[in-house]
């Protein structure tokens, strides 16, 4: 008998012919996660991937903390494996669950028998385990309906589990299964959070960032590299693409009418992400913008955003209000880190009085004007990259 994890698929069980395919990058995904923490087996069998660790100083607890943390997992759950004997499931289950049960007034049993030649049925195991809980906790009842804690027993094809709690997964699809975008990444709160919304759905993430020393510090940087590492958690291995924007901006500051300088900015980083994301093999670019959050956001804004580039680009927040995109940078553990007083580029020369209507036409002509496609070309072969994880 030994402790080991249960993990119930997401969403994949719904593909057809390709979900073996998927099943075996999710798998691919729970080992590199875990690879730090010992050696385990990882195995699926009847749309449950089981974690078995191969030596006893591992801490489950880390593991855990770990599996939460993948992306294709609906729920998972410590359980204990045993014989498949009444008798010995008997023997061992009020031990096992003796902890949850402490502070429960109420329970029910939850039995699943998979292998159909198990001599008890569901409610026959349901029974004889709920009266061994009842004779062992006497003060605890019965609730079908809404029990404080639900024990569980499966019987499978190789063994008996059991179970009481179960933990709520990330969901979405495994890294790795829908291609790869490139996220226009400040310091903000926002974009970090599209950043894990997109890996959610089974993207794997490079990153651009804009810099423009001395109007930005080094610490400006600095804070959105641990932007990354948090997002990394959820979404594996990051490239982030730094990018010399101090030049390209004083030009627009210098030639550009004033309430243009958002508005055309935001074009010439599209372009500039653009160009980085297909010498990176992305296939799409992912902003943080929220449809009306700010003057540079307006349906018209992003209209004209989008005209100046060529690649498809995600906006997951694009119907979410400010906190809701607050309450999903705090429960990834970005929102401390994005809010630190650093400011980005995005709020160099910000003008006074933004063009929330901009015409395409002026809006092109103005950008035209500046001349800046040197600077554009001088600005990509200065990037700098690394990688966060």
């Amino acid at each position: 008998m030994k402790e080991i994890i249960l993990i119930k698929l997401g969403e994949m069980v719904l593909k057809g012919l390709n979900r073996k395919s998927f099943e075996e990058i999710l798998i691919k995904n729970i080992k590199h996660k875990i690879r730090s923490l010992g050696a385990f087996s990882v195995k699926i069998a009847q749309s449950t991937i089981y974690i078995e660790p191969l030596s006893d100083d591992i801490d489950l607890d880390e593991v855990c903390e770990k599996i939460s943390q993948v992306f294709g997992i609906a729920a998972f759950s410590r359980a204990l494996i045993c014989t498949k004997d009444m008798n010995t499931i008997l023997n061992v289950v009020t031990d096992y669950v003796a902890d949850d049960l402490k502070f429960a007034k109420t329970f029910k049993v939850n039995a699943k028998r998979s292998d159909k030649k198990f001599p008890l049925k569901s409610p026959e195991i349901c029974a004889e385990v709920g009266g061994k809980i009842l004779e062992t906790f006497p003060k605890l009842k019965v609730d079908v309906k809404n029990p404080d804690i639900t024990i569980t027993v499966e019987i499978r094809d190789f063994s008996a589990c059991i179970h009481s709690k179960t933990i709520k997964g990330q969901g979405g699809m495994p890294i790795g299964t829908s291609g790869k975008a490139t996220i226009l990444i400040s310091g903000g709160i926002d974009s970090p959070v599209a950043a894990y919304m997109m890996a959610k759905r089974g993207l794997t993430l490079s990153a651009v960032h804009f810099e423009s020393p001395p109007y930005t510090s080094e610490r400006a940087r600095m804070k959105v590299e641990k932007l990354l590492k948090i997002v990394s958690q959820y979404a594996g291995p990051i490239e982030m693409h730094t990018v010399p924007f101090t030049k390209i901006q004083e030009t627009i500051r210098d030639k550009c009418p004033e309430e243009l300088f958002t508005i055309i900015m935001r074009r010439v980083m599209m372009q500039v992400a653009s160009a980085l994301a297909k010498e990176d093999s992305s296939h799409a670019l992912i902003t943080g913008e929220s449809l009306g959050q700010v003057a540079s956001q307006t349906l018209y804004a992003i209209e004209c955003t989008d005209c100046a580039c060529n690649m498809l680009t995600f906006r997951p927040l694009i119907g979410m209000d400010k906190q809701e995109i607050i309450d999903i940078s705090r429960k990834i553990g970005a929102f401390e880190t994005s809010i630190e007083p650093y400011e980005d580029c995005c709020t160099v020369f910000t003008p006074k009085h933004p063009r929330t209507r901009p015409i395409l036409k002026f809006v092109e002509q103005a950008q035209k004007d500046a001349d800046m496609e040197e600077l554009i070309k001088k600005a990509i072969e200065n990037t700098k990259t690394i990688i966060i994880q």
